[in-house]
């Protein structure tokens, strides 16, 4: 085995790598569950915003999470989790980009934080009087 995979290998399995793992996983666990309440919600109610926004805030730490879970798996030759764990990582993926839904608090972010992020810069700029 190589040197770097026995070396994640052996984290995966120490004290602050089972923890991380763990805390990574309940990450997980709470945006699939999110992902099941905004599936079964009616459409433009509160329940619905508030699992699709907590759902879409998420899904990136749970992505980051799974792929750091499977890689762990693997070095450490647990094929059976290994598998589970590309499932549930496929399916988080899919989830997440075949079901576009207006109820977010994330819809229309991206132009208000780059209007923000223009008049913070924009005002961070002085010209220098001109020397006489």
């Amino acid at each position: 085995m190589n040197s770097g995979l026995n070396a994640l290998a052996l984290f995966g399995n120490s004290l602050p790598g089972l923890l991380l793992l763990t805390f990574g996983q309940t990450i997980v666990v709470v945006c699939v569950c999110t992902d099941m309440v905004r599936a079964v919600s009616v459409p433009r109610s509160q329940r619905r915003y508030l699992a699709n926004t907590v759902f879409l805030t998420l899904v990136p730490p749970s992505i980051l999470a799974l792929s750091l879970a499977v890689l762990v798996y693997a070095a450490s030759g647990a094929w059976a989790q290994t598998a589970g764990g590309v499932f549930v990582l496929v399916t988080v993926i899919f989830r997440w980009h075949t079901d576009p839904d207006e109820d977010s608090w994330w819809k229309g972010k991206g132009k208000q934080l780059r209007r923000w992020f223009k008049r913070r810069l924009a005002t961070g700029r002085v010209t220098a009087p001109a020397a006489a």
